[in-house]
This record gives structure tokens, sequence and C-alpha cells, in this order.
């Protein structure tokens, strides 16, 4: 076996802890200390005094190589790993993956502790907060009138997506959360010694059945599994969280500046899981059809209980307060005619309410399991605003008689859960690739006319064709869709035109807010999203004539580089053309434009994807300007940086001046939903920390400020120009980088896996290219080299300063300081760099047999990686990685030794997979190694 320190330069050495842990730090040492001898014990308890030595000798070991980089204890920690039976590997691995997942626990629950703390001090808690950015709104003097119009316009909606990286189960998911309340509840609550007691045997419970559930996936993911998993967010945190956002906002806004101010729904969390049928042939129309189902499900769901809670609490009688005349109109009509609440009108009238609401349930074909209303034939709501005008007159009532406790809290919350979540809990987008609609649509023209020659077609000729069409106010054929005409379709034209039907019956039936968006991947053409609309028109879902309408957003998605220095020209010619600006017409002016970060990353690297995506918002902001059209973007990021991950705040506050203009949208994926979303407090600071970036970036952000930086941009150019040749360079033009790619990571191992319903590339192929971008960075951060959030960098910066010398380098400092921009360019690249090991992913490049190819390929990695670091330090002028974000170095310092051992021992059992070794013992480890090191590092694709 090779060292793996084969490398002297180990990023260990780069990253310096504070020298004294702070007293604020202290509750989570004693956090994760707590959990880690639980886990310990429940090791002795389950695999006996041997194994749990085992395990604590390879961790003092790991933990002591370390601290030393010392030859001996690197071969002393070699020899233990090597030495391990598959049994014992299984164990080892097992057991350093629980340790992160539960130090992950413990870390997140002390992040919430540090911002609970930060609110009761009044101070500025790190990476914004509601109240901090009500209080610069102030301090600029922002009034209500404007403050008003913002929120009027706004929306502020991430969009869960599946993951095909994601690699935890439910199981252990809910699991983790029951373990992390139990840690809460020892920090909350003043205990007694017993309750101590049962609180920590509770915790051995569930530690306990952590250790003896699978960690692995036996079966695949099914898109209806993805969506029920999708959909347990809502019941974690999205249900009851949403609404006290806008319950604490409102507050927030009557002490800062107007009682008046009026909050429409303006925070809306949407979905891809069941519409995004991109490279997925496993969404189908039932599919999709079937997700709005349950999404609708739930939201009922949810009111029932609601309703029925209110109506067992709400026992005011009419003998103490007088109530409304609406009121007591409503109680009269109930079907509640129990002479024990005669006198109790909120109860009946909730009693009436609960009845309506099974009634539309039932109506909408929901078999729902809850307890039967008084009036099984109860007049369903036609509309969730009539089930909200029921509400307001409960809640004026209770306002006119002076019960304001009452009419504000769970009631209030109900009201503001049926303005957000209507009858069909979350817009669910659909999205394919343009080549499927371009075949699609040549097949419809080719037997409504005769004429199989659209695909030969020039894009002005296609303009011509497809506005013909669209002008004709009709479908190409009257019967396209009947069953007896699909059959003249191919599979895949088939596949399209039923998804367009289900759309329609979904418009028809939950309403067109179930499914207002259709993302067009790989647009590069006007043609692409005239295509679109006729096949919205063969279904009705874009009405014909002289004003047409159109009743789904048409949304073009940039990905590549290409796309994205084209992207800006395509929308001008599109907003030139007349029928189209009549069908944004007939949306109220707003054009949605999606910005793809994983795919330009993968094709031209960090720092050119990222320059790209500023420069095409800074083009489309000028466009939209010169046409009068409103510009929502939507950010289609992913969890890693690589594929434009990040701090959120950060992330909204660098984007170009009038790019945000109070609405945005954000991709939310895998395991950043996960960690974000699945404990109820954490969700509702992410989701705040949403709505205050865009606050800021839209009222605080003048559109001065970037266009007065012409230097820093001719200096992004010339950056980007050598990252984008020296990236290039190594991925695509390098002689067998493909294979070197395919043998020194585990991406072949990681498509075994049962962690997602979309395959791991868009076709059978071996090409980069085809290869999807999750997998791609996924594989990349197994192996700690972490190539797509860094790579590019070090060359272009060591260029610039070659040719401008101190001059150049002083200029970068300063962008460094004083662009936002480039200052979080900076900050997630240190970030990405303290999870690298170039000691570790030269046992990677091991993998790979031909020698020659090996140290091509490696040498040119590792060179760049020793570039980067340097050209990094001397432009933020810091000497170690992490410098700014003490408490994550101390946190990465921690959980290293837990995650190095799973990566030795993850390329010895690739070196037995491949050699032919079918043993099940060694699979199952190798793809436990794939749980534990992503749990480790915190983040997948």
């Amino acid at each position: 076996m090779r060292s793996i320190a084969l490398f002297p330069m180990n990023v260990m050495n780069l990253i310096t802890a504070p020298a004294d842990l702070s007293s604020k730090d202290l509750p989570l040492r004693e956090d994760v200390r707590l959990l880690g001898r639980i886990l310990g014990e429940t090791l002795r308890e389950q695999e006996g005094e041997a194994s749990f030595q085992l395990i604590e000798n390879v961790r003092r070991a790991a933990i002591r190589f370390r601290k030393t980089q010392d030859d001996r204890d690197r071969v002393q920690l070699e020899q233990m790993l090597d030495a391990l039976t598959p049994a014992e590997t299984l164990i080892v691995v097992r057991a350093f993956s629980y340790f992160s997942q539960l130090s992950n626990i413990a870390e997140d629950l002390h992040h919430n502790r540090r911002h609970r703390a930060h609110l009761k001090a009044g101070s500025a808690p790190k990476g914004g907060s509601l109240p901090l950015a009500l209080k610069r709104l102030g301090e600029k003097q922002v009034g209500k009138k404007t403050l008003q119009a913002f929120l009027d316009n706004a929306l502020i909606s991430p969009v869960l997506t599946a993951h095909p990286t994601e690699v935890q189960r439910k199981s252990t998911l809910d699991c983790q959360l029951i373990i992390s309340r139990l840690l809460s509840d020892r920090d909350r609550v003043d205990m007694t010694p017993d309750e101590l007691a049962e609180n920590e045997e509770a915790l051995h419970r569930f530690v306990l059945i952590l250790w003896q559930t699978r960690m692995l996936r036996t079966s695949k993911l099914t898109v209806r599994d993805e969506i029920n998993n999708g959909l347990e967010y809502y019941r974690y945190t999205f249900l009851n969280e949403i609404p006290k956002i806008y319950v604490g906002l409102e507050k927030q806004l009557e002490a800062r500046f107007d009682k008046n101010i009026k909050i429409p729904p303006l925070l809306r969390v949407g979905s891809w899981i069941g519409g995004d049928r991109d490279g997925n042939p496993f969404v189908t129309h039932d599919v999709m059809s079937d997700a709005v189902r349950q999404h609708s499900a739930l939201a009922f769901e949810h009111y029932l209980n609601e309703a029925y809670v209110l109506g067992r609490r709400l026992s005011l009688t009419d003998r103490l307060v007088e109530i409304t005349p609406e009121l007591r109109r409503l109680s009269d009509i109930s079907p509640d005619k129990d002479a024990a609440r005669a006198d109790e009108p909120y109860r009946r009238a909730l009693n009436l309410i609960y009845s309506r609401l099974s009634s539309t349930a039932r109506q909408l074909g929901h078999e729902l399991t809850h307890l039967p209303p008084l009036d099984p034939d109860a007049r369903p709501y036609a509309t969730a605003e009539e089930f909200i005008a029921d509400l307001d007159i409960l809640i004026d009532s209770l306002f006119k008689h002076g019960a304001v406790y009452l009419a504000r809290g769970r009631l209030a919350n109900l009201r503001r859960a049926a303005e957000v979540f209507g009858f069909h809990l979350a817009p669910l987008d659909m999205r394919q690739h343009s080549a499927i609609h371009e075949q699609t649509v040549a097949e419809l023209f080719s037997h409504s006319s005769g004429k199989a020659n659209y695909q030969d077609l020039d894009e002005t000729a296609r303009r011509e064709v497809l506005l013909d069409a669209l002008q004709a106010g009709k479908p190409l054929l009257a019967d396209a869709l009947s069953p007896d005409s699909l059959g003249q379709y191919t599979p895949a034209t088939q596949s399209e035109l039923r998804i367009m039907q289900a759309a329609a019956q979904i418009h028809q039936r939950f309403g067109r807010t179930a499914l207002p968006n259709h993302i067009i991947s790989k647009a590069d053409a006007v043609s692409d999203m005239l295509e679109l609309a006729l096949m919205l028109q063969q279904v009705g879902l874009l009405e014909g004539g002289k004003n047409p309408i159109l009743h789904i957003n048409i949304v073009p998605l940039f990905e590549t580089i290409e796309d994205l220095r084209g992207c800006g020209a395509i929308m001008d010619e599109l907003f030139a053309t007349p029928y189209y600006r009549k069908l944004l017409a007939s949306r109220s002016d707003t054009q949605e434009v999606m910005l793809g970060y994983s795919d330009s990353n993968k094709d031209g690297g960090y720092l050119t994807a990222n320059w790209e995506l500023y420069k095409a918002e800074l083009e489309l902001v000028k466009v939209f300007e010169k046409h009068g059209i409103e510009l929502r973007l939507f950010h289609g990021r992913g969890g890693t940086v690589g594929r434009g991950g990040g701090p959120s705040y950060d992330a909204i506050l660098a984007q170009p001046p009038g790019s945000v203009n109070g609405q945005i949208r954000i991709t939310e994926q895998g395991e950043v939903i996960a960690s974000k979303y699945s404990n109820p407090e954490i969700g509702r600071r992410n989701l705040e920390t949403l709505i205050a970036a865009t606050l800021e970036a839209t009222l605080l952000h003048h559109h001065g400020a970037d266009s007065a930086m012409p230097e820093y941009h001719r200096i992004m150019d010339e950056l980007s120009r050598d990252a984008f040749a020296a990236y290039r360079e190594l991925v695509y033009e390098t002689p067998g980088f493909t294979d070197y790619f395919f043998a020194a990571t585990p991406i072949r191992e990681i498509a075994e896996l049962n962690i997602g319903s979309r395959p791991a590339a868009r076709k059978a192929s071996d090409r980069i290219e085809d290869l999807r971008a999750i997998p791609w960075v996924f594989s990349w951060s197994l192996n700690r080299v972490l190539l797509p959030g860094w790579f590019g960098y070090g060359s272009a910066v060591k260029r610039f300063i070659e040719r401008e010398g101190e001059a150049g380098l002083a200029q970068l400092q300063a962008m460094y300081q004083n662009w936002a921009f480039f200052r979080g360019l900076m900050s997630n690249m240190d970030m990405v760099l303290s999870k690298t090991d170039m000691g570790i992913a030269s046992r990677y490049a091991e993998l790979v047999e031909d020698a020659v190819l090996r140290e091509r390929v490696f040498g040119a990695i590792h060179r760049e990686w020793e570039d980067t670091v340097a050209m990094l330090f001397a432009v933020t002028c810091n000497s170690t990685l992490l410098q700014d974000n003490p408490a994550f170095a101390r946190s990465l310092l921690t959980r290293t030794p837990y995650i190095d051992p799973l990566n030795h021992l993850q390329v010895a059992l690739l070196q037995r997979h491949r050699a032919g070794d079918n043993d099940v013992l060694v699979k199952r480890a190798i793809h436990l190694t794939i749980n534990g090191i992503a749990t480790g590092l915190r983040n997948s694709g």
C-alpha cells in the first residue's frame, strides 16, 4: 500500500484551531462527548469488548496521526486498518459514520444555541436575520410605502428537488431528529437528577436504534419514494413554521414601522419532485398526477387536524362574549346541534368548517384517516379562499370582543397556512430537456401537415413555423391526444403528450397554482420557448386567439458557459417577438429565467462558471429593463460549492444590483434539505434568512454600485479566461482524463447505490459531458480532491500577478475587501480547500493502473492545488485556511480523524472489488464508506 502522505503538503497543516476554546463553545464539546460516550457504551454492549477496543485503538491512532503528522504514526494507523477483516471493517466504518452523524446533531444544536443567544442579547447573528435586516432598513430610512411595495411584489421560494446522491435513509433521519430533541431538552429545561437520567436513558435507546438500523437502502428509490420523502419536510417544518414566520414578521413590522403594513404570502416552498423529468424516465404522467394528489392530501390532513384541535379548545360561550352577526350565522348553519354546545358558537362554527374540509378532501379524491365529520354531506369549499373567508369570520369576531390573543394564535396560523399552501400545498414545477420538446413538436408537425422536416429547419424558419401554428389559435390535430391517435407517435413523444394532458387535468382539479411553471433545460434559442408554447396549446394551457392567455410560466434554463454568454441576446429576441409579449402580458409581464450552476461549473470550472453567471445576470437586468419586463431569477444551486452552494445569505447579497428585485427562487437539494429543514427551529431560521437577504439585496442594494467597478470586471475577465483554459485543458483536453476519473473516484460504485431514482448520466456513456453534475461533484468529494470547487483559480491568479506585479496583487486584495461577489468566491473556495487532502487523494490516484496517466493527471491536480492555496492566501492576506471561520475550523479538526480512516478503507476496498473480489461484505463496506465520508464532510453532490 502507498503512504497516505505520499505528498508532504497536507491541508490539515494549513488549518489552525483557535488557541483557547471559547466558553460559548463549551456546551458543544460537552454534547459531543456525551453522544460519543453513549455511542461507545452501545458498541461495547452490542459488539463486545474486543470490537470496542478495536474501534478505540483506530480512533486514537487517527487522532494522533492528525496531530503529529509523524510518519511512524501514519504507518501504525495504516497497519491497523490493513489488518481488518471484512466483518471488522464494517463495524469500524459504521462506528465512525455514526460518530459523524451524532457530531452533526450536536453542531446543529449548537448553532441554534448561539443564534438564540444573539437574539436574547439583541446582537447580530452571523449570516443575517430578520431583526437585523429590518433594523438596517430603518437606519437607511426606508419608508413604509417602499416597504409595502416590496412586500406586494415579493416572491421568495426555496424549491425542493430530488437528489441522486442523497445518502440518508428516512428511518435514520427520524431517529436523528429524536436524538436532537432529547439533546435540546437538556439544554433548555432545568432538569432534576432523575429527569437527566431518564433523558440519558432515552438517548441510549435511540442511539441503540441507530446502531441496529440498516444504513443502506436495499432497493433503489422510486420517484414516489422521493415524493414521500420530500413531503416529510412539510410535516417537520414548513406547515407549522412558515405561518409563525409571518406572525413574527408582522410583529416586527408593527414595532419598527406601522401596524397597517400588509404581508401577502411572499414565502412559498416549491417542489420539483415528481415534475422534473429531464433525464429521468421514471417521472411519468401518472407519477406527476400522484405527486400533486399527495401534496393536496397533506394540506388537508394539516387543516383537518388544526380545525379539530381548535374546535376542542375554543369553548367560548356567547353568554360571556358578544359575537359578530357573521359568526352567529355561521354557527347557526353548523351541523353541530348538540345542546351541550348550543352556547359555544366557535365550536359549532369549527365543526362546520371541519365538515366542509372533509367534503372537499373527499371530492378531490383523498382518502384521509381522520375523525368523521358531523355532516358527511356538507357542501365542499370551491376554493381555498372560501375556507379562508370562514376563518376570517372567527378571527374578526374574536378581535371584536377583545380576545386578541386567541385571534392571533393558532387560528391565525391556520389562516396563514391556508393562504400560503391553499388546497395544493406546494407549486410543483415541470422540467424537460429542449431536445425532447423539439422531437415532440417535430412529430406533431409531421402528423398534422405531413411535413417531416421541422428538425432540418434553421432557427429563423423554425420561429416562422411555430408562430404560424400558435397564431392559428387551435391544436394542430383535433384528436392528437386520443388513445387511438397517441399510438402513432414514438414512446418519448407519447410520454410528453400524456404529461401535457395530465398538467391540464391538474389545473382543472387543483387550480393553476398547483402547477405554475415549466422549465426548459438546455435552452439556447427563441424557438425552444415557442416549442413549449405550442405543446401547451395542444391541451388548452395556452388559449389562442387575438389575445392569447398563457396558464403556465415558460422558464428557460441556461446551463453551459456558452448558453450563459448568449442568454441576454436570446431573451432580447424573445421579447422582440410580439406574440410572446402578448403571452407575457397575460402573466403580468413577469418572466422567470433559471440559471444552472452545476452544468456551468462542470463545463467551465469554478471561477469561470461563477463569473459567467454574474455577467449573465447583469446582461439580463439590462435586457429586461429595456423591454419593461419584470425579471425573476431562479438559481439552480446545489449543496456543494462546486454546484453553486455556500451560505444562502451571502450568496443573495452578492448578486448583481437589480437582479433580485424582491423575487428569487432557489433550488434546495439532497442532504442540504435535511440539514436546513428537518429541524423546525433551524428550518425557520433558514427561511427567515432568505427573507432577510432578499429584503437587503432589494432595498439596500443600489443599481449604481456595481456598474462603477469596470476595472474589477476587467480583472475578472482576465482571471476567468486563464482559469477556463486551465480547467478545460485538464478535464476535456488531457488524453486519458476520463479513464483517470473513472478509476480514481468511486463514480461507478456510486451508481450502484440505491440513493436516487434518476440515472447518474443522461445517456449510457463514459463521456464527462454526459455525466450529471451531481455525481461528478460527489465523486471528487469522496476522494478528497473536491476539484469542481477550486481548480483553475491558482494558475489564473498566478498568471495575473506575473503580468501585473505587486500592483495586480493589490488590486485583487482590494477586490476581496470591497466586492461582495469576489469575497464570497474566496470564502467558499476557502471552505472547499479545507476539506481537501492531497495525501489521501494520492491514494485514490494509485487506483489508476497506467502510471504515466496517473502522474500526468494527479501531478497537474496537485500543482494547481498548491498554487490555489498559495494564491488564496496572497489575496486574502490569511496565513491559514478557515482563518475567518474559527467555528468551522474547530469542527473540521474534530471530525477529520473520523473521516480519514474511512477514505483509507475505501481505497483498499475498491482495490479488492475491482480486482474481482465479489464478497458481499466488501461491496457493502464500500457503500458504507461512501455514506460515512459524505456524512463526515457534510455534503455530497
